[in-house]
């Protein structure tokens, strides 16, 4: 259905192009491109009613054709391709640091403490300027 629809509603949309660039200008007249004798193909009023007239049926086709693939296309049930796809399994925790390491390797628990600077002792002897 919805290919049968747009092929017509391409089919629509060129025919009113065309449709539209038969049409005359201001001030200019069909019959003068076709060299003057248009008045008796197409009657005595010339052109410009048939070319009104087919150029409103193609407009009202084309809405109806575009009106109509927009609901159908919005109403079209999709189905997903991840449909046939079975559960993921199941992710495994990660195991604690500790438990991994083996048991001769210590675990360092923090960081160790700078030495502190030596301190000289004291001298106990007589000042200088005593």
């Amino acid at each position: 259905m919805i290919t049968i629809l747009t092929i017509i509603h391409i089919l629509v949309c060129i025919f009113m192009v065309s449709v539209v660039l038969l049409q005359h200008g201001k001030g200019a007249d069909i019959g003068a491109t076709f060299g003057g004798g248009s008045q008796s193909l197409f009657g005595t009023e010339g052109p410009v009613p048939m070319l009104n007239k087919v150029t409103t049926t193609a407009a009202v086709v084309f809405m109806v054709t575009s009106i109509s693939l927009a609901y159908l296309s919005a109403h079209q049930t999709t189905s997903s391709v991840m449909g046939d796809v079975s559960a993921p399994a199941p992710i495994e925790q990660p195991v604690p640091v500790t438990e991994r390491l083996p048991d001769r390797i210590p675990m360092p628990t923090a960081a160790p403490e700078e030495p502190k600077p030596a301190q000289l002792p004291d001298e106990q002897g007589p000042k200088a300027g005593e």
